[in-house]
């Protein structure tokens, strides 16, 4: 991973937008789109876009506002950004971002149109009201731990809040209603055959993306530890510490 993808909050906030035509119009729209304002110039602003037509003006203006502090993003010259815009599904307040770390806009919005005939126009709606429900599930699941895990047995493939199901949010009152108490643990072995991540099967990869706990022998490669979440415990093979709670998946080679 070249980039750290993060979502940057400008509402209310002034955006410097430098330059004439369709590139600066574009990026004006976009600041605006995300509630911000556009503006050329700002003693408050922390984020910079340059799209001037005549690309000699580029440089020397990333250097002026980089000086100054800002983060800069210059249109067509990925080598003098600090930032980069991907290209965005938009299921308010769903956001998925698209991002080739600037050597593709045209691969990132093919990209983009194939996610957007997958997700249900409905999606934010299950976002929204999973969040009105924090205090429910809250109180049905006090542990963090049991909380995640009933969650993520809902919102799987198939599940009741299955978040590519159209109106999946007309039924989180039901699901509350109808769930038992999470599972306290769960272990499952991986064996791997191969160091190429693509080779884990599905299976194998939702168990990864859902894992509390990975323990793991010394030589598993960093490409396939890096299918878990960031925030998975990790520890190494042998393990003695107990038996940790929610998720336990073991990552071992194959002899």
């Amino acid at each position: 991973m070249r980039s750290l993808p993060l979502f940057h909050r400008i509402a209310g906030k002034p955006v410097i937008v430098l330059g004439e035509g369709e590139a600066a119009e574009a990026k004006r729209r976009l600041v605006e789109r995300a509630g911000g304002v556009a503006v050329i110039e700002s003693a408050e602003a922390r984020l910079a876009f340059v799209a001037h037509d005549d690309p000699a003006l580029g440089e020397p203006e990333a250097a002026r506002l980089r000086a100054r502090g800002l983060l800069v993003n210059v249109v067509d010259r990925p080598e003098l950004c600090d930032f980069t815009t991907p290209s965005l599904v938009d299921r308010d307040p769903v956001l998925v971002a698209v991002g080739t770390d600037g050597t593709s806009a045209g691969l990132a919005k093919h990209l983009r149109l194939r996610i957007e005939a997958w997700l249900p126009a409905t999606l934010g709606q299950l976002a929204e009201a999973l969040y009105a429900a924090r205090g429910a599930l809250r109180a049905r699941w006090p542990g963090a731990a049991e909380r995640r895990r009933a969650l993520d047995a809902a919102l799987e493939e198939g599940g009741p809040l299955d978040p590519l199901a159209e109106n999946a949010a007309e039924r989180i009152e039901a699901w509350l209603a109808a769930s038992g108490t999470a599972s306290g643990v769960e272990r499952v072995r991986i064996v791997l055959t191969s160091d190429d991540p693509e080779d884990l099967t599905l299976r194998e990869a939702r168990w990864l993306g859902r894992a509390d706990v990975l323990l793991h022998e010394a030589d598993v490669p960093p490409d396939i530890l890096n299918r878990a979440r960031a925030d998975a415990v990790r520890r190494e093979l042998p393990w003695d510490g107990g038996a940790p709670g929610g998720l336990v998946v073991e990552l071992v080679r194959a002899r």
